[in-house]
């Protein structure tokens, strides 16, 4: 929940910023939008995904793809020979925009796929109040490069992640032809390919500084393996096993999912049934926009509303009571039309968790209607005894502690204070689960619903509703309901990951090999692990190309790169003027209040869900911000320093929304 999914759309790409000035070179004439996804062919040759909606205008070598919004543009350039990405980055500026490019920031290093020979991803150096996204991806197969530019506006650049995620990896060399495991048969997980996948998580969870992984895998209607690799905390002996419980965060989604999903079974409602039949006091914005929210658009990804997730890190407790989640939802309206795109949004998924509820057990608090259902509804009768909603439950008792990286690379062990605020938006992110239990919950989905004993949970069609193709989220992937489809490889992957502070999980299951897996990690590099382990099990399953270790070694440079760039911006110690001049306590209307107080040479920021010690760090046009320096949220709630209407104020950013905290006496 807690980073952007659009790094994880684009396998990572760093954006530096966050609602730019308007973009200086405006394309030449374009062509109506596309009526539908379509391929098109640059001036070098090489071959680029088209999202329905984007237009497309060609100059010279030039190839120019846009959104509706006129803030944002994707530029292919095929520079031809270059000296080296970076060089090919800043031929194919000089022929887009000139003018426009940022100072270089960073250059990190991509494996070589899908036909190019080498990669690298250019960061530009950009300051906060610009809202602006300026990133390149150079890839070269012989010796011509062709370069992808996105440059313009943070808002729309998270508005249309899913476009992005279509567009990005779908640039490939001319002729080149992608890999497909369509129609091969899968391998048996045995023991030989079991320990390949254990040896992958091992060697890999230790040079990305995870200490403990769970992970399951389920394969010939059987459970082959369940336990995992590593420690509970740092500097303890005991090893993560099958019962070890991690937050498995917006992995709770499919499961709120899977309540609507048994009342539609049970004829209790309907997926294109509007909310306010089954909750009349649900609001969502204008009257208008709450008439046409059905009960599928809670839980769809496709509402067009964008994430709202700066009220819960800073202004959240674990007191603040469940309906919050609809108070908030009440104050917000969509940015896009229903359907248009993919923005994913955690309060329209804790009001479908809720609403479920409230349907099963009308006469009880909202929250503990939810613990309740999702427990007798979900985990009792699939044999999920480890599975709970309450914090202190999972910590007396087995559970792996959160961890992150400090300033210096280091691992540390992080607080649970935001994840304890998740709770009164649960629904979306709250549980805590065990390797045992998760590969529990992804043999229903190979089931469909079927339970032991000709019983069943639901209804098969009630289940597979929620994989049903909906709003694109990349190349031949698509979010359903709480679920994600992942068929790029000619395989029908179904997933979804869970993300919080120092817990970062993945499930799959892969139907046609009536295969399922999970990995459950305590690190917030564990990211960059799920990703590399689909792809080492779609290896193993498929006999496919050997290119999921590769993919993880270029993630560990990545991770000390961005590191050292990160150290190397900001001011350690922090620049006293500036420290001296800030106000002791700030208030923002959406954010609550905000404290500063002195520790050392820099100042420690405090919320009720968040505290984190903060620094300088004085940006390119001059202005200066305060940046989080603690595990965790290191680089995170960037605080830009300022004046208005004569009082002292600190504004922080999401991709869509501006918070603007002013001193109070």
């Amino acid at each position: 929940m807690r980073k952007s999914w659009l790094v994880g759309a684009l396998a990572g790409l760093s954006a530096a910023a966050l609602v730019p000035p308007a973009l200086a070179d405006t394309p030449p004439a374009a062509a109506a939008a596309a009526a539908a996804d379509t391929t098109t062919t640059a001036p070098g040759g090489s071959t680029v995904l088209v999202p329905a909606g984007w237009t497309v205008s060609a100059s010279g070598k030039v190839l120019t793809l846009s959104p509706p919004e006129p803030d944002l543009h994707l530029v292919i350039v095929d520079v031809g020979v270059a000296a080296d990405a970076k060089a090919a980055a800043a031929a194919a500026w000089a022929a887009y925009a000139p003018a426009r490019v940022h100072p270089f920031k960073l250059l990190t290093a991509r494996p070589p796929r899908n036909g190019w020979e080498d990669a690298g991803v250019i960061d530009y150096e950009t300051s906060p109040a610009e809202h602006l996204t300026q990133i390149a991806i150079a890839r070269r197969r012989g010796t011509s490069w062709t370069v992808l530019i996105l440059d313009g506006s943070e808002a729309t650049f998270e508005k249309r992640g899913g476009a992005i995620g279509q567009i990005a990896p779908s640039l490939r060399p001319a002729g080149y032809a992608r890999e497909s495991f369509a129609g091969k048969t899968a391998n048996p997980l045995d023991p030989a390919r079991v320990q390949l996948l254990l040896d992958f998580v091992r060697q890999n969870a230790a040079a990305m500084h995870i200490p403990g992984v769970g992970l399951a895998l389920y394969s010939g209607d059987k459970i082959v393996y369940e336990g995992g690799v590593g420690v509970k905390e740092l500097g303890k002996p005991d090893q993560v096993g099958p019962h070890t419980r991690f937050m498995i965060a917006s992995n709770t989604k499919s499961m709120a999912t899977l309540l609507l999903a048994e009342l539609a079974s049970e004829g209790k409602l309907r997926w294109d049934q509007p909310v306010t039949e089954v909750y009349p006091s649900f609001r969502l914005g204008s009257d208008a926009t709450t008439k046409s929210v059905q009960i599928r658009h809670l839980v769809c990804a496709c509402t067009g509303l964008p994430r709202k997730d700066l009220e819960w890190v800073f202004n959240t407790t674990a007191q603040t009571p469940a309906s919050d989640t609809f108070r908030q939802l009440a104050l917000t309206e969509p940015t896009s039309k229903f359907g248009e795109a993919f923005q994913y949004n955690n309060l329209m998924a804790s009001a479908a968790g809720y609403i479920a509820a409230h349907i099963y057990y009308p006469d009880m608090e909202l929250g503990a209607a939810f613990d309740r259902a999702v427990k007798e509804k979900v985990w009792l009768p699939l044999g999920m005894v480890d599975s709970t909603m309450g914090m202190d439950e999972a910590l007396a008792a087995d559970h792996a502690s959160p961890h992150g990286d400090d300033l210096n690379g280091k691992i540390a062990v992080e607080p649970q204070d935001l994840n304890r605020a998740i709770a009164p938006f649960r629904p979306a992110g709250g549980a805590w689960s065990s390797p045992h239990d998760m590969i529990l919950y992804m043999k229903n989905e190979l089931d469909q619903g079927a339970l032991p004993g000709g019983k069943r949970l639901l209804s098969s069609e009630a289940l597979l509703a929620r994989r049903a193709r909906g709003v694109p989220v990349g190349e031949d992937q698509w979010y359903g309901m709480g679920l994600m489809e992942d068929a790029s490889t000619g395989v029908s992957v179904i997933h979804h990951g869970g993300d919080l502070m120092g817990y970062h999980s993945e499930m799959f299951a892969i139907p046609s090999a009536g295969v399922a897996a999970v990995i459950l990690t305590n690190a917030d590099n564990g990211p960059y692990l799920r990703r590399a382990f689909q792809r080492r099990l779609l290896e193993v399953l498929y006999d496919g190309k050997p290119e999921a270790q590769g993919d993880a070694d270029a993630a560990v440079k990545r991770i000390a790169a961005e590191q050292a760039e990160f150290r190397g911006r900001i001011q350690m110690p922090a620049d006293a003027k500036v420290i001296g001049a800030l106000a002791a306590k700030y208030v923002s209307p959406e954010l609550g209040t905000l404290r500063l107080a002195k520790e050392g040479a820099q100042v420690r920021g405090f919320t009720p869900a968040w505290n984190s010690l903060l620094t300088t760090r004085r940006n390119d046009d001059g202005t200066v911000s305060l940046v989080s320096i603690d595990p965790g949220w290191i680089g995170d709630n960037e605080l830009l320093v300022g004046v208005a209407d004569g009082k002292r104020t600190l504004t922080v950013r999401d991709g869509q929304h501006v918070y603007v905290f002013t001193e109070v006496s």
